[in-house]
């Protein structure tokens, strides 16, 4: 005997062993689905339900999965394909059967395969930026020097009207010369026309007109009404300015300090307006296949507060096979912060599938499969493909169909002593090869 044969036959020996003692303890027996021999000559042959041991029975199989079989005609619990006669068989996975006793000792309980309306929750993570639409950038009108700055740190809240920094510019002074020029030929113009109405006077409105208009330049270039009014009462140019916030924000950017000579093409600061949040949402393309702008959306703030919105926007171009999406927020109560991170659930759109416990379903290298139930005891096992998880269900793609039962617990017991009995069987089949 060669050294192989000796090793095979021992090993055999241990699995039978292993099974012989599993079947007087739990009173699990197994049956080869293919044959209607038994695996050990300890243990009584077992078949599927009402199925009869003899060669001379009928056996009806199905035939995409030949290890459902039964004595009588039927169709197949996991494609509902009609089963066929059959007196041969394949070798294929190996079954179980559990008398009521056990089942009972176990706590195994089956549940149905049942059609529902699944919705997917996809968690994944934001990052919180401040809305590109609220964003203004400070820039110069003209050019200059930088006397003192008011800005001193991103973060800084800033209000409209604050005084944000202070200008030295030429050009400015010469613009405000030739504002107090105007008011003095505007003034003797006045006096020349003496009592008439000014009302009745074309010339005279139109004068008016451009006086204010000349104000209004100054106040859109940032410049308060006080300085105006300086100007106007001193009769003299005002040579550092104070320039005014058009807009409240908080500082994100700063690019000039005291000192800085800029240009109006130069930014110099830029405010942001964080009461209007945006949460950028990275999607993988399998994720972003099942979700569409509307969907509802969870966002995690701080202090366990939750905030509900839905998807705005999914970018239709994807980045490094990864596609943005975008939730907008109302955020006067700066419960998010833009730079930081939080967790984000898609209430993705619900949809009627076929589900199952998760806790059915037995995870392995070679995919996942159940114990499915034939019926008074017997169980074997069936591989299935898996989709979506919501909850404590789980969705069934392909495997099984409505209706059909599987253990929900206790499987993984079901399943190692089916897979024993699968490897007694090889071990048995290659001993009897080295012969």
């Amino acid at each position: 005997m060669t050294k192989k044969k000796a090793a095979g036959i021992a090993l055999l020996g241990i699995v039978i062993f292993a099974s012989y003692f599993i079947s007087q303890h739990l009173s699990i027996s197994w049956y080869d689905t293919a044959t209607t021999a038994t695996t050990a000559p300890a243990i009584s042959a077992l078949v599927l339900p009402g199925l009869n041991k003899t060669a001379q029975e009928k056996i009806f199989v199905c035939p995409m999965h030949p290890e459902i079989m039964q004595d009588h005609p039927g169709t197949c619990p996991i494609c509902g394909m009609e089963l066929v006669e059959s007196q041969n068989h394949a070798n294929h996975d190996h079954g179980i059967r559990v008398d009521s006793t056990t089942l009972q000792k176990l706590g195994v309980r089956l549940a149905s395969i049942k059609k529902t309306t699944l919705s997917e929750e996809i968690l994944v993570y934001g990052n919180v930026t401040v809305d590109a639409g609220t964003l203004y950038n400070v820039h110069s009108k003209y050019e200059g020097w930088i006397k003192k700055v008011h800005i001193h740190s991103v973060g800084q809240r800033i209000e409209k009207g604050q005084v944000i920094y202070e200008f030295y510019s030429p050009d400015l002074i010469m613009r405000q010369k030739e504002y107090l020029r105007f008011m003095a030929r505007r003034n003797q113009i006045l006096q020349t026309m003496g009592n008439v109405s000014l009302q009745e006077n074309e010339y005279v409105m139109d004068l008016l007109q451009e006086l204010s208009r000349e104000r209004t330049r100054f106040l859109h270039e940032d410049i308060g009404i006080e300085t105006v009014r300086q100007l106007e009462d001193d009769k003299q140019a005002v040579e550092v300015v104070k320039i005014l916030a058009a807009h409240s924000g908080v500082v994100t950017q700063i690019n000039a300090r005291e000192g800085s000579f800029v240009e109006p093409a130069a930014t110099l600061f830029t405010l942001a307006n964080v009461a209007r949040v945006w949460v950028d949402i990275t999607l993988y393309p399998d994720q972003a296949g099942r979700v569409k702008s509307g969907d509802e959306v969870t966002i995690a703030a701080a202090g366990g507060q939750s905030i509900n919105t839905r998807l705005d926007f999914i970018n239709p171009i994807a980045d490094n096979n990864k596609v943005n999406a975008r939730v907008a927020i109302n955020n006067a109560k700066l419960r998010l912060r833009p730079g930081s991170f939080v967790d984000v659930t898609i209430h993705a759109q619900p949809r009627a599938a076929l589900v199952l416990p998760r806790s059915a379903v037995l995870r392995g290298g070679d995919g996942d499969r159940v114990m499915l139930s034939r019926g008074d005891g017997h169980f074997l096992p069936a591989h299935i493909e898996t989709g979506i998880e919501n909850g404590e269900w789980i969705e069934i793609v392909g495997g099984l169909l409505e209706g059909a039962e599987v253990a929900v617990n206790g499987q993984f017991l079901l399943d190692s002593a089916a897979s024993m009995s699968a490897a007694a069987e090889r071990m048995r089949s290659g001993t009897h090869d080295a012969e």
